[in-house]
């Protein structure tokens, strides 16, 4: 028994002398204004700041609107949806998501704008999307093979443009990890 301990250490040792630090990173594009963006972006981000009315948010009183143009050219909107009972709820980009797949099913999505207004105040950051939806648009990418540009920006101020979704993922979970 003591050998197979020795044995084992052994192989720890060499385990840990082969550990490799990595990095992420991924770049953006960072824009002073709406005013800064092509005529295409403006207009897409317009769209979601027009959402934000769709919103149903009487608690957090923080409303997200999205608006997403498909390949094909539609144009669709997504707003968050609170309930009283809170995990229930639903963000903007999972509605737009559900909304995408169940109306022009199959069809990649170009670019998604997400933007908000937190009824509270401090609407000038941009804002990203939470940790489920990285994971939602994670998944849509996978089904219809393409990546997802982001235009994230907030009421006013700065806004970014990622070029891929998956950038905000990087270790994301998959159909691959479930195989």
């Amino acid at each position: 028994m003591d050998l197979g301990g020795s044995v084992y250490l052994i192989l720890f040792s060499r385990k840990i002398n082969t550990m490799q630090k990595q990095t992420v990173q991924f770049s953006y594009q960072v824009f002073a204004s709406i005013d800064a963006l092509s005529m295409n972006d403006q207009t897409l981000f317009a769209q979601a700041q027009e959402a934000l009315s769709l919103a149903h948010a009487p608690y957090s009183k923080f409303k997200v609107g999205a608006a997403a143009i498909l390949q094909n050219g539609e144009i669709i909107k997504g707003s968050n949806q609170e309930n009283a009972s809170y995990p229930i709820g639903i963000c903007a980009e999972r509605v737009l998501l559900s909304t995408a797949s169940t109306l022009q099913s199959k069809v990649p999505i170009v670019t998604m704008a997400i933007t908000y207004h937190n009824e509270r105040g401090g609407n000038n950051i941009p804002i990203a999307p939470c940790g489920m939806c990285r994971q939602a648009i994670a998944e849509y990418e996978s089904i219809v093979n393409q990546s997802i540009r982001l235009i994230l920006g907030g009421t006013t101020g700065e806004l970014y443009v990622i070029e891929k979704a998956a950038d905000l993922l990087p270790f994301g979970f998959s159909g691959v990890h479930l195989k």
